[in-house]
């Protein structure tokens, strides 16, 4: 994966948590900057899919490792 400005460990968690964590650290990031989160919950996968969707901000990549999910989304 490439570089990322941020990074947000949500593992743990469950819906929405790693959704409003992720809100809120976008908040705080500039446009175009890119948010890296790792999560544990399986529906993540599509709760990201659709934040990115609703919100506007790029999920540019996303996979599975070791049980845990890791997103890469692009500040809009």
């Amino acid at each position: 994966m490439a570089e990322f400005d941020q990074e947000l460990d949500a593992s743990g968690l469950n819906c929405p948590l790693p959704i409003l964590r992720a809100k809120k650290t976008l908040a705080s990031m500039s446009s175009g900057q890119v948010l890296h989160i790792i999560a544990t919950d399986p529906g993540s996968v599509k709760d990201f899919e659709a934040f990115a969707k609703q919100t506007g901000n790029e999920l540019l990549d996303h996979k599975e490792e070791g049980g845990k999910f890791l997103f890469r989304m692009r500040k809009a």
